[in-house]
C-alpha cells in the first residue's frame, strides 16, 4: 500500500502550485496549521542546497475532532502532512498523507472509516490541484 496521495505538475511555478494546494484544500475544509520549508531549514542548518521542498501540516477541525473523541491519542499523528516538492526540470510534486495507510497502526475500526473519509477530502484536493 502506498502512504501518499500524489500529483505531479509541469504548468505551474512552485509558489503557484503551493498556493493552488492551500486553496484546494481550503475548498475541502483543511486549514493550514504548519509551514516549514524544509529548503530554507536545510540551507540554515548544515549550509546545503536543496531543491523547493514545502511540508504544510494540514488539518480538517471537524474530521480531527470527530477522530479525537474516538480515539483520544490520535492527536499524536495528526495534523495531515501534504508536501510541495520540485522534482527539477520545472515538476513540482504534491504529495498528501494517506490517513488510512498512517492509521493502520491503531486497532479501532471506527477511526479507520474517519481515516477513509479524510482521505476522500484529501484526494479530490490533491486531483483538484
Amino acid at each position: 500500500m502506498t502512504y501518499t496521495l500524489d500529483k505531479t505538475t509541469n504548468d505551474m511555478p512552485f509558489d503557484e502550485v503551493v498556493a493552488a494546494t492551500k486553496t484546494a484544500l481550503l475548498a475541502k475544509g483543511f486549514g493550514v496549521l504548519t509551514e516549514i520549508d524544509v529548503r530554507a531549514t536545510m540551507k540554515k542548518k548544515l549550509d546545503i542546497d536543496v531543491a523547493d521542498y514545502l511540508i504544510l501540516g494540514a488539518c480538517n477541525p471537524k474530521m480531527a475532532l470527530e477522530a479525537m473523541k474516538i480515539e483520544p491519542k490520535v492527536g499524536a499523528m495528526l495534523p495531515c502532512n501534504v508536501i510541495v516538492r520540485s522534482l527539477g526540470s520545472g515538476t513540482i510534486m504534491v504529495s498528501a498523507i494517506d490517513p488510512v495507510a498512517s492509521m493502520q497502526a491503531i486497532d479501532n475500526q471506527e477511526l479507520k472509516k474517519v481515516a477513509g473519509q479524510v482521505r476522500s477530502l484529501l484526494e479530490e484536493a490533491v486531483a483538484s490541484i
